[in-house]
């Protein structure tokens, strides 16, 4: 097991440099120079050339390409991301008021996700061939299809406009208001968790069709178990294999939805600030988010990796 978490660890430290070298690159590439945008927003008909040489001094902008690169790299190890070009703050502090707002939206929708698609699916197979599994099957093609931002608009429009039963934007902490905060995360939770919920649903229903057909399920039926002890005991833990896996598949897009979901609702966590970077040409910012992301997704990945071997012993990590 060590030999196995070492060696993912190393795979995952060149995964992670390889982000860094595409993300560092691609922006790079993307047209416009960050510089005037931010001198724009200073008022840079009244500055001089030597002023704007100056501010690209400040940010490092004028240094080679591979140095700005090395200082980059240099400051993550230090624990310093560099300078937000928007908000002039620094992008370590940006994230750590960012960060809590996405992963409270984004472990609701996870948990949500998970808890009611696995159920779902569950439901679905041992009802095969009834109203509730033809039911279940049909919203789950829903979910799957539809486009999450559309749902949001759509979700605005009838509970907030409408209906005014619910807030249509904005954030605040659980801990200031929990009421309050339980209202506002209601939509954008359910945008996120709608497709997590229908694809876990198939996949549970597909592998647990699959295992309720094994002899040793069989047996546990002819002793007389009661229901809840085969499914829980036997079938679900047997087929959760494929099932863990859709998990983490579900985590990365409901951390890449959070993008869509937060500029929706105008949620201010780290999707949102990921848009107003990317507008911004915000280069430290924008470097600082998809890095974090990356690394949550490689752990995540990890995790699955890890859960493995607790979910079937016959797996052996060598």
């Amino acid at each position: 097991m060590g030999t196995f978490i070492a060696r993912r660890l190393i795979l995952a430290l060149i995964v992670l440099i390889i982000v860094t070298l595409l993300v560092f690159l691609v922006i790079r590439l993307l047209p416009g120079d960050p510089i005037l945008v931010y001198m724009t927003r200073q008022d840079s008909q009244k500055l001089t050339e030597e002023q704007i040489q100056e501010a690209r001094h400040k940010f490092g902008l004028d240094k080679p390409m591979v140095l700005q690169y090395v200082d980059w790299i240099d400051g993550i190890f230090r624990g310093d991301f560099g300078i937000s070009l928007n908000y002039l703050e620094p992008v370590n502090q940006l994230l750590a008021e960012r960060i809590p707002i996405t992963l409270n939206l984004g472990i609701l929708a996870f948990v949500i996700g998970s808890v009611v698609g696995v159920s779902a699916g569950v439901i679905a197979a041992l009802r095969r061939g009834k109203a509730i599994d033809t039911l279940m099957a049909s919203l789950s093609y829903i979910g799957i299809a539809i486009p999450i931002f559309w749902l949001g608009v759509l979700l605005i429009y009838f509970f907030g406009l409408e209906l005014r039963l619910l807030p249509m934007f904005g954030y605040t902490s659980p801990f200031t208001d929990l009421g309050e905060n339980i209202r506002q995360l209601i939509l954008p939770v359910f945008c996120l968790a709608v497709t997590p919920v229908a694809s876990l649903a198939r996949q549970t229903r597909s592998s647990m069709l699959e295992v309720i057909r094994q002899d040793y399920i069989r047996t546990a039926w002819s002793k007389g178990l009661r229901e809840r002890s085969v499914v829980m005991r036997h079938a679900l833990k047997n087929g959760l294999i494929p099932i863990v896996t859709l998990m983490g598949i579900s985590l990365s897009y409901i951390l890449g939805g959070s993008v869509l979901i937060e500029t929706v609702f105008n949620i201010p966590g780290m999707g949102r600030l990921s848009v107003d970077a990317l507008l911004g040409k915000d280069y430290a910012v924008i470097q600082a988010v998809v890095l974090i992301v990356a690394a949550m997704i490689v752990l995540a990945n990890l995790l699955v990796d890890l859960a493995y071997g607790w979910l079937d012993p016959r797996i052996r990590y060598g």
